[in-house]
């Protein structure tokens, strides 16, 4: 899969009619995140605009693409999918619509100067040593400097329907995740990939509980079991109600090792992020960890099965 991706960066690829996959790269992680253009009888819907590099243009993706680009739509504010957005409006001209939980947060963090001081400070509630959290700072900051997403969008709700398409509200792997759905296809944004799993972790101010919001999401998706899965990143899913109870068992056993990692010494989200995860990884990465340790953590307090406990300093937790 990783070398059919590098041979389709930012060339429009059909994936079935009416479809194209246009595929970006990224500095890190996954190396690639995928937008989608669905046809309308008005023109093409933009699904995601990619980080925000300044290479490959959407000017130049577009000139590919026969027809025009009328809507813009944002499935959520991580800033490999909200991060391009500005320049797709300023290849396009077109009205970008983003949901309204989404949009404030997207706000809140990249429409700051200091999102990344404030999270390496919550970090520090959460475990992580002083040292770590300036890296954590600095590569924050790089993030930040690429993100250009649109102000002031149309906001749209679940339920609501975009060219055809209904907005189905898939919240876990950011709290305001949106994704389509139209005539079994589901187009998911992050909420379903294969082979690797959406990163599912707790930040400042988000909803208290995002394991739980996510463990909803993958039963509705089994219920409404779509016909195929188009994702931000990796393979297209061919059965996606089978995909999302798989997510779901690996998440139950990832909640038993959570589970085991504690005992009666209180321990932080940094530390049992080294139960899961293992000890030896750069900052970026090590950040994803904790956040995906303390979304476990917490929602084995939400289930009875751990304790939470806070001094004001730091945040800990032992069994239950």
């Amino acid at each position: 899969m990783g070398k059919l991706i590098e041979h389709t960066f930012a060339v429009p690829t059909e994936v079935e009619p009416g479809i194209l996959r246009v595929t970006l790269p990224l500095p890190s992680g996954p190396r690639h995140v995928h937008c989608f253009l669905l046809r309308g009888e008005d023109g093409w819907t933009l699904v995601d605009t990619g980080l925000g590099l300044a290479e490959p243009s959407w000017e130049d993706i577009l000139a590919q693409v026969d027809g025009l680009v009328t809507r813009i739509f944002i499935t959520h504010m991580h800033p490999d999918h909200v991060g391009g957005a500005e320049a797709a409006v300023r290849a396009t001209g077109a009205e970008v619509l983003q949901g309204r939980l989404d949009y404030s947060q997207c706000e809140r963090v990249w429409g700051s100067t200091d999102w990344p001081e404030r999270i390496a400070d919550w970090f520090v509630l959460n475990g992580v040593p002083a040292p770590v959290a300036e890296e954590l700072i600095e590569s924050g900051h790089v993030f930040a400097d690429f993100v250009r997403f649109a102000w002031n969008p149309t906001l749209v709700e679940a339920g609501d329907e975009i060219d055809g398409w209904r907005v189905v509200a898939t919240p876990g792997h950011s709290d305001g995740h949106l994704s389509l759905l139209r005539d079994g296809v589901l187009v998911a944004g992050d909420t379903l990939l294969a082979p690797i799993t959406p990163a599912i972790g707790l930040y400042p101010q988000s909803r208290p509980d995002p394991l739980g919001d996510y463990t909803e999401t993958l039963a509705a998706i089994a219920e409404l079991d779509p016909r195929v899965s188009y994702g931000g990143h990796g393979e297209t899913i061919q059965e996606p109600a089978a995909r999302a109870r798989a997510i779901a068992v690996h998440h139950d056993d990832r909640l038993d090792r959570t589970e085991a990692a504690l005992a009666t010494e209180p321990r932080t989200g940094y530390d049992v992020s080294h139960d899961l995860f293992g000890r030896t990884l750069p900052p970026i990465q090590r950040r994803f960890a904790v956040a995906e340790a303390l979304s476990h953590l917490e929602r084995l307090v939400v289930l009875g099965r751990a304790r939470r406990d806070e001094d004001g300093r730091t945040v800990t937790y032992t069994a239950a």
